[in-house]
C-alpha cells in the first residue's frame, strides 16, 4: 500500500527544521562504566593513584626517593635502614600491594568501557545500515512512482494527439460543409 510521501521542498519553501539526535543515544545505556571505579570521592581517588603510576613524574621520583635513600644509609648521613636496605624492600612489597590490585582493576574497568564503546559503535552501524535499508526502499518506491506517472503522461499524450487529430478533422470536415452551403 502506498504511504504518503511528504513533498519535497522548493526553493521558496523553508526546509523544516531537523530533528536533534542525541550523539550519546547509543552509549547510555553503559553509563554506570563512566569512571574507571566509580564516580564517588575514593573511586575518583584511586583513579587519579592508579594513573599516575604509569607517569615520568612518578618515575622520577621513586627514582630519586631510592637513590636519596639508598645514599643516606650508605654515605652515613642516617642509618635507620642499613644494607640490605629491608625497610626499602618493605616499603616497595607494600606499594606493590596496593598498586597492583588498582592497576588491573583499572585494565578490568578499561576493558569493561572499551566493549561498552565497541557495543554502542555496533549499534550505531546497525541504526545507519536501516537508515540506509530504508532510504534505499524509499528511493526506490520513489522510482517506482516516477515511471508509472511518466507511463500515463505518455499514455496522456497520446490521447491528446488523437483528440487533437480528432479534433482537426471534425473542424475540417465542419469547414468543408459550411463552404458547401456557402455555395
Amino acid at each position: 500500500m502506498n504511504a504518503p510521501q511528504p513533498e519535497a521542498p522548493t526553493a521558496d519553501a523553508p526546509q523544516a527544521p531537523r530533528p536533534h539526535l542525541d550523539p550519546f543515544r547509543f552509549l547510555r545505556s553503559h553509563g554506570h562504566l563512566s569512571g574507571t571505579f566509580g564516580n564517588d570521592t575514593f573511586g575518583l581517588k584511586a583513579e587519579a593513584f592508579a594513573r599516575f603510576f604509569g607517569t615520568p613524574a612518578f618515575l622520577g621520583a621513586q627514582t630519586l626517593i631510592v637513590i636519596l635513600w639508598v645514599g643516606a644509609n650508605t654515605l652515613g648521613f642516617s642509618h635507620f635502614d642499613v644494607y640490605p636496605f629491608i625497610l626499602l624492600n618493605l616499603a616497595f612489597s607494600l606499594q606493590s600491594a596496593y598498586a597492583a590490585p588498582l592497576i588491573l582493576l583499572a585494565q578490568t574497568r578499561q576493558a569493561a568501557r572499551d566493549k561498552a564503546l565497541s557495543d554502542a559503535d555496533a549499534e550505531h552501524r546497525e541504526a545507519l545500515a536501516q537508515a540506509t535499508q530504508q532510504r534505499l526502499e524509499i528511493a526506490d518506491e520513489n522510482s517506482k512512482r516516477l515511471l508509472e506517472l511518466l507511463e500515463q503522461n505518455t499514455r496522456l499524450t497520446e490521447i491528446t494527439k488523437q483528440l487533437s487529430e480528432k479534433i482537426e478533422a471534425l473542424t475540417v470536415e465542419m469547414h468543408q460543409s459550411f463552404v458547401k452551403k456557402q455555395q
